[in-house]
């Protein structure tokens, strides 16, 4: 009983000896970062108005997809104390994001599919839609990974079974459908979670997955199953007015691919959109501030940790339909950054072709399009730290 005593009162006095230091201490804000004195200063009128003038949101995509990945990238470089902060938004998908950057408040950025505002329009959904978004940039491309029981062999053998394509407002229900539709193929379409699907897959309840995602895919990586595989998917001509040649490879996909073999499949490019703000507003301000940042930090996001997609990622590259936000095209001018130069197009065709000349436009525009997924395989190639020579 005397030693509890004994150590009530030893634990009251150094309780004491503790508070009379605090007392004695006097913190100062101006020796704390900049993110701690913000917290420090909260309720302030102007620490309110700094916060909100100087942050920018952008709405990703679903948990376990590349969007999620790039929105993370972005706010890890991008934010700077007060001056600039970037909140990236888990969102529902691609078809999603485009309400969300039309419609919902406070959302000034998103990363969409190329085809969705096409596809929105072609089906009745929007009329005019593109005149409402401009472009930062392109982003990187997203392979169609169609993962099936070793017994479907080809995209035709999917005609008629039960095949999961994401939730109906994600990117990938959109791209599944044009290809499906484009091709004459006719599947039971379903829209599962993509985590979901997958298990429900191996438990044969379904015929296949369908994943639009930028490899490596982190979900697809993760199956380890030796009854699945991947589905090629032709590039036909139906689909190479609006994607580009792609494959995946057994160093993309080592549970998937066995060595020294590659999936030829196809791709649909991703896009940072905004919604098309008139130069003179507060919302256009922030977008320029974002921009600014973001180009002139670029090169950081092409190094780990960061998502291996952004070294496919060239800030000039062109967007065919869409207008480039002002202030992106207006930095990339001012820095004296072009598209890529008309002659490394040329270099290409005599590559691909025997005479370097082409038959038809829509000959020519195919190509240019196989050009645009080279390029990025070679950009990808030069940055890639164990093929340099030692």
């Amino acid at each position: 009983m005397q030693r509890l005593l004994g150590m009530a009162v030893l634990a009251m006095t150094m309780a004491c000896g503790f508070a009379a230091r605090a007392e004695d201490t006097e913190f100062d804000p101006a020796k704390v970062s900049e993110s701690l004195k913000a917290i420090f200063q909260f309720g302030s009128v102007e620490t309110k108005k700094a916060l909100n003038a100087n942050t920018v949101t952008v709405m990703s995509g679903t948990i376990g997809g590349t969007y999620v990945q790039f929105g993370a990238d972005l706010a890890s470089v991008l934010d700077d104390g007060n001056k600039l902060r970037v909140l990236s938004i888990v969102g529902r998908g691609s078809v999603q994001s485009v309400a969300d950057i039309l419609f919902l408040q406070g959302v000034d950025l998103g990363i969409v599919r190329s085809d969705t505002l096409d596809y929105l329009e072609k089906k009745g959904f929007a009329k005019g839609i593109k005149k409402q978004f401009s472009y930062v940039t392109k982003l990187y491309n997203e392979e169609m990974h169609v993962i099936a029981p070793k017994s479907i062999r080809s995209m035709k053998e999917l005609d008629g079974k039960t095949v999961s394509v994401d939730l109906p407002n994600g990117g990938t229900f959109v791209t599944a459908s044009i290809v499906f539709e484009r091709l004459g193929i006719k599947p039971k379409l379903v829209y599962v979670e993509q985590r979901i699907a997958l298990e429900k897959l191996k438990a044969g309840e379904i015929d296949a997955v369908i994943a639009v995602q930028g490899k490596p895919s982190r979900a697809v990586s993760q199956i380890k199953d030796d009854r699945l595989h991947l589905v090629p998917v032709d590039y036909a001509r139906p689909l190479q007015g609006d994607y580009l040649p792609a494959s995946l490879s057994a160093k993309d996909y080592p549970n998937l691919i066995s060595d020294q073999r590659q999936v030829d499949t196809i791709a649909v490019p991703a896009v940072l959109a905004a919604y098309n703000w008139a130069p003179d507003t507060e919302r256009y301000r922030k977008l320029a501030l974002f921009v600014d940042k973001f180009f002139t930090k670029f090169p950081a996001f092409q190094n780990p940790p960061f998502h291996p997609k952004w070294k496919e990622v060239s800030l000039s590259a062109p967007l065919p339909d869409w207008q480039r936000f002002p202030a992106a095209k207006q930095w990339l001018d001012a820095h004296k950054i072009e598209p890529v130069a008309r002659s490394r197009f040329d270099d290409f065709l005599k590559q691909k072709t025997t005479s370097g000349k082409l038959s038809s436009d829509s000959e020519r525009e195919a190509l240019f399009k196989q050009f645009q997924a080279w390029e990025a395989e070679q950009a990808r190639a030069q940055l890639r730290p164990e093929q340099k020579p030692r």
